[in-house]
């Protein structure tokens, strides 16, 4: 067991991060990840990174936070991308984000850790004999003294990655010719933000960030004097950031604060996103057609514009007539896994063996070019087992579970996948993949029980 000087030192470190990923709702949506592909690919590039190993996660939350974690995976809160006004404020903030990943921030959380720990730990022992000697007073006083020494050697620490990301994201930024107006944007935005909310602005040490007006003086002393400075934003780019700030707004918001951001007879793009999606998740199907179609009549094949069209469709117990609307959604955009993930499922839903048999093949190339998503691999679970081929139908379920992270689950699927599979093919050695994973798994949950 720690000792309580320890345990109150890593208490004040989790609060200083941000919550797992795991711990919020991440959001899945194809547009929306195409998108921030797109608009991050020259920076990632720049940053020395590859594209197609940097993943980007939406995490449906209010608050205007992104972070990274270990790997190349950056996640980006609902609530950021909302309080963005432009494509360019995101791009400062993803650019920060990738600073971090270059700077193995997420990995070296021990450089910090581990000296306050330290810090801590003298400071017990210089409490305890304190104690010892019949000076409890001074003892205690000790013992609050190192942990405050503690929890300073930690912030800054955390300060200066934030600082070393600031700059590395300012390079990234000019490299791929983009400007960092949008950057210091969005840290007077957060400024802002911290006035509301009374938080102090004079005490940059009791911080786990530097001061944001320190860090706007900073960075424009960079900015500023880049050639990027004054390079404008991409028209394309706009247009789309707008449209899924519309859409996003729709899923995440409440239906009264969508209807007024984005009111009845205003007939873009974003507005009947937004609307479609407000009416949808509402309950009321006829309004949300009735702008889904609207939505479809701007642009007949967009793929996202139909995706929508064919979902609310689905949803609303009309699968037959969604089926042509999400296979041209398909044909517009053959590669996008969760239009196909989606047609899947319309196709299973129909309960038609020759329905069936068309979504199978989807489905596969699905997973082919996203194995991440538990959906995809309950729908394929559906066809196997409906076939009566158990093993498949068993080994699908066992991805699904692995990635919902319930190891028992895959666990238990996995042996019967592979009690049915012929060893050596590749289901077969999948299915053993997945029971390694799993076991590890529960023996860490074992493990942590018995302390």
């Amino acid at each position: 067991m720690l000792p309580r000087a320890v345990l109150a030192l890593l208490a004040l470190v989790l609060l200083a991060l941000p919550r797992p990923a795991a711990a919020q709702s991440i959001l899945r949506d194809a547009e929306t990840e195409a998108f921030l592909r797109d608009i991050s690919r020259d920076m990632v590039v720049a940053a020395g990174l590859d594209p197609r190993n940097v993943q980007f996660v939406l995490v449906g939350d209010p608050s205007i936070n992104a972070f990274v974690t270990g790997g190349q995976n950056v996640f980006i809160h609902s609530g950021l991308f909302i309080a963005a006004d432009n494509v360019n404020e995101l791009q400062g903030v993803i650019a920060h984000e990738l600073g971090h990943i270059t700077g193995g921030h997420a990995v070296r959380f021990g450089e910090g850790a581990t000296p306050a720990t330290r810090i801590s730990l003298l400071s017990l022992l210089g409490a305890a004999a304190a104690v010892a000697a019949g000076a409890g007073e001074a003892g205690m006083a000790i013992l609050g003294l190192g942990q405050t020494a503690a929890l300073a050697k930690f912030l800054s620490f955390t300060r200066d990655q934030e600082s070393r990301a600031d700059q590395a994201g300012a390079s990234f930024l000019s490299k791929a010719g983009l400007s960092g107006r949008g950057s210091i944007a969005f840290f007077r935005k957060l400024q802002g933000e911290e006035y509301r909310l009374a938080i102090p602005q004079n005490n940059e040490y009791a911080r786990t960030h530097p001061l944001s007006s320190t860090r706007i003086n900073n960075l424009l002393a960079v900015y500023e004097r880049d050639k990027a400075w004054d390079a404008p934003t991409d028209k394309g780019l706009q247009s789309r950031f707008e449209r899924i700030k519309g859409k996003l707004s729709g899923y995440v918001e409440e239906p009264r604060i969508v209807m007024q951001r984005y009111p009845e007879g205003t007939n873009t793009a974003p507005a009947l996103y937004a609307r479609a999606y407000a009416w949808h998740r509402s309950g009321f199907p006829d309004q949300a057609m009735t702008e889904a179609a609207k939505l479809v009549a701007l642009a007949p094949n967009d793929p996202y514009f139909l995706e929508l069209q064919g979902q609310i469709l689905l949803e609303s117990g009309k699968v037959s007539e969604s089926l042509p609307v999400l296979r041209r959604a398909a044909i517009f955009a053959p590669n996008e896994p969760m239009i196909l993930t989606l047609l899947g499922h319309a196709l299973v839903t129909s309960e038609d063996k020759l329905l069936q048999a068309e979504a199978e093949p989807l489905l596969r190339r699905a997973v082919s070019l996203d194995r991440e998503n538990p959906f995809t691999w309950y729908q394929l679970g559906v066809i196997y087992d409906r076939r009566g081929d158990k093993p498949r139908a068993a080994l699908a379920a066992a991805e699904r579970f692995s990635l919902e992270g319930n190891a028992m689950g895959a666990m238990m699927n996995a042996r019967m996948a592979h009690a049915g599979l012929r060893p050596g093919t590749p289901d077969y050695i999948r299915a053993d993949d997945i029971m390694l994973v799993a076991g590890d798994a529960l023996d860490q949950q074992r493990r942590r029980k018995k302390r």
